[in-house]
């Protein structure tokens, strides 16, 4: 309680700051300005030189003193402050004193010879009073006046460097002249980083190279004594969320060694040099730590290939960031204990010499998680929820086939919002499959106005996806269908795929044939066609033409691909093949689109009835489960016995049309 009462006292202190001292010097000239010395802090009444000249006339004025010959200010006598007229200038001053003692009235003189001879001519006419000019100099306000041009300058000049170290903030990089200091943040003994290697579910693989590095760095001997060598770097590839970053975190609570960690833009800068001198700061701060880790998240920002896109033809301000990395990583007086991490999703764009060993001697991959793996990460991030105790596991992570751990940790955590939003005291089974329809296919929209028509035509056109499917031996058969709709699309399907390391050819065109299922039946049906099939287009074409000039499944073209792994043929303006070959793929394409399209309409035209009988339950229920494409399509003629598991509305949604 005393180290808390103690807390609050020193937060409840005035700190000093610099603008308390701005304060009392404004303060203080203005307190010069004010007090002169020329009684101008007195409460003073305005008046006119016309109004003057009557009070002059009428004897009411003692004296009248004309300061700097602008301003003149006026003294009434004993008989002017009896009147009636005067009454308010007994008003209290600024300090609560009566005003009696004048001066009582102040007026600009104007044409100062003019006004002379006016109170000349006033003596002439016997009038009583006296008049004297003063001249009254404010010294100091003269001499700040005279320095003020400075004094904003300098105030200027304060308030950029200020704005440009980023608030007065210290340390690297807080100043101008630091803009070279290397931004990474250093995570050592003294910096608490929870993260380890249990909390790095599945990536098995991953966490063995890993972990081996770290190894390194704890028992060198182990390794010395037989010749080996610390690798110099490790580069983790992989699609986004699939964990590389929580990697490097846990190699920082782990390895007990210097950790330093930034981004690759962290290097880039507007000003020519910066990028190199960050780099060369980043190792010097490494080496007077080793052993000691470089962890670079993106690093493609500064590690593309050199020589593409430079059409100006001048110095790269990237390429002499990325050449002082390469040095550094590897050159001439590297032997130092500095192992580099880095990480990005883009491995095909940087360039070869980071790549070659004695840079980056490892490259892990990093994919997605498989069954197993999505169990164990499953079980990671199910630890802070509360979910009902008979949550099964297994059923989750089949739920999820292609997720990342970034999916999977979103999903217990959408899961987790519409169970509170549902008031419920644990998160249960259906919260979980509610968020997966959530995540992939977008928000119900339960009060999108669709007309009975366009509802109809979803009806027949889900209906379609799921009779083909249903029929075909290689397509992901679907567990679920509905016409809510849900994010930008009108209707949804879950499929039940199955994973496969490798795609056959009959494979693709059994799944293109159910992906053009919902078009047939629009055509079969109505005799029309709608926009709705855009999405089923899409991937149509994009699985026959990797059919044809990627994998070499087509028998005309043969067993040849215009694929390039390295991306170099990205920024080219010329294709690999010539006019003549496009047009053959260009038909090859619309070939097989045409024949698994025609197909389709064949095994509609064959199951009409059982079609309109599954649109009818559809637009009767809006949603329908496996259970329902047993009772009308019958038992699916590929199919083994279907698993208990997998019954009824336990489905996985892998596609949305």
């Amino acid at each position: 309680m005393k180290e808390g009462n103690n807390k609050n006292n020193n937060n409840n202190k005035l700190k000093f700051s610099p603008y308390w001292v701005y304060a009392v010097i404004i303060t203080i000239l203005l307190g010069m300005s004010m007090f002169g010395g020329d009684g101008s802090w007195q409460s003073i009444s305005k008046t006119n030189i016309s109004d003057f000249e009557r009070y002059l006339n009428e004897g009411d004025v003692e004296q009248v003193i004309v300061v700097n010959q602008k301003l003149a200010k006026v003294t009434l006598n004993s008989y002017g402050l009896e009147k009636s007229v005067h009454k308010s200038i007994k008003s209290k001053n600024i300090l609560g004193q009566e005003n009696t003692g004048g001066p009582h009235y102040e007026f600009e003189v104007g044409n100062l010879e003019l006004f002379q001879r006016k109170l000349e001519q006033a003596e002439d006419k016997g009038i009583q009073f006296r008049y004297e000019f003063m001249t009254v100099e404010n010294r100091w306000m003269d001499v700040i006046l005279g320095f003020l041009p400075i004094i904003i300058i300098i105030g200027v000049w304060i308030f950029l460097m200020r704005r440009m170290s980023g608030g007065g903030a210290g340390g690297p990089g807080g100043q101008i002249f630091n803009i070279g200091k290397s931004k990474a943040k250093l995570f050592d003994q003294n910096t608490e980083v929870k993260t380890t290697f249990k909390d790095v579910a599945g990536l098995e693989g991953a966490k063995e190279e890993i972990q081996e590095i770290v190894d390194f760095l704890k028992n060198p001997k182990k390794y010395t004594v037989l010749g080996g060598k610390i690798p110099k770097g490790a580069l983790l590839v992989g699609s986004p969320g699939t964990g590389k970053t929580l990697l490097a975190k846990a190699v920082a609570g782990e390895a007990k060694v210097p950790f330093f960690s930034l981004s690759g833009s962290d290097f880039v800068e507007m000003f020519v040099g910066v990028g190199a001198s960050r780099v060369r700061d980043l190792f010097k701060q490494a080496k007077d730590k080793s052993p000691a880790i470089i962890f670079i998240d993106e690093i493609d920002a500064i590690g593309r290939a050199r020589g593409k896109n430079n059409f100006t033809g001048s110095n790269d301000e990237r390429e002499n960031t990325l050449n002082q990395l390469l040095t550094e990583m590897d050159g001439f007086g590297t032997d130092t204990n500095v192992i580099v991490l880095a990480a990005t999703n883009r491995s095909d764009v940087l360039d070869k010499a980071l790549m070659r060993a004695g840079r980056f001697d490892r490259q892990i991959y990093v994919d997605l998680p498989d069954l197993n793996e999505r169990r164990e990460i499953f079980k990671v991030h199910l630890k802070p929820l509360k979910s009902v105790k008979s949550l099964d596991v297994e059923f989750l992570s089949k739920q999820t086939p292609g997720f990342s751990g970034a999916d999977i940790a979103n999903v217990c955590n959408e899961a987790a919002l519409i169970a509170a939003r549902k008031n419920r005291k644990s998160v249960g089974k259906q919260d979980f499959l509610d968020a997966v329809d959530r995540i992939v296919g977008g928000l119900e929209k339960k009060n999108k106005i669709v007309t009975p028509e366009e509802k109809k035509t979803i009806a027949f056109h889900e209906a379609g996806h799921a009779t083909v499917s249903w029929l075909l031996e290689h397509a992901a058969p679907l567990v679920k269908v509905t016409i809510v709709p849900r994010g930008q699309s009108l209707g949804a399907a879950w499929y039940l795929p199955e994973e496969r390391m490798i795609v056959r050819t009959e494979q693709m065109l059994d799944e293109m044939c159910a992906a053009l299922g919902g078009r047939a039946a629009e055509k079969i049906m109505f005799n029309k066609i709608s926009t709705g099939a855009l999405s089923d287009l899409e991937k149509v074409t994009r699985q026959a033409r990797a059919m044809v000039s990627i994998y070499g499944l087509n028998d005309t073209l043969g067993n040849i691909t215009y694929y390039d792994s390295t991306g170099q043929m990205e920024n080219s303006f010329t294709k690999p093949y010539s006019e003549k070959t496009a047009q053959v793929i260009d038909k090859e394409i619309s070939d097989i689109i045409e024949r698994q399209y025609k197909r389709a309409c064949d095994l509609l035209k064959k199951n009409k009835n059982k079609l309109m009988q599954l649109a009818e339950r559809l637009l009767e229920k809006e949603v329908i489960f496996k259970d329902d494409l047993f009772n009308i399509l019958g038992e699916r003629p590929y199919d083994v016995k279907p698993d208990k598991k997998e019954d009824g509305k336990d489905g996985v949604k892998v596609a949305v049309n």
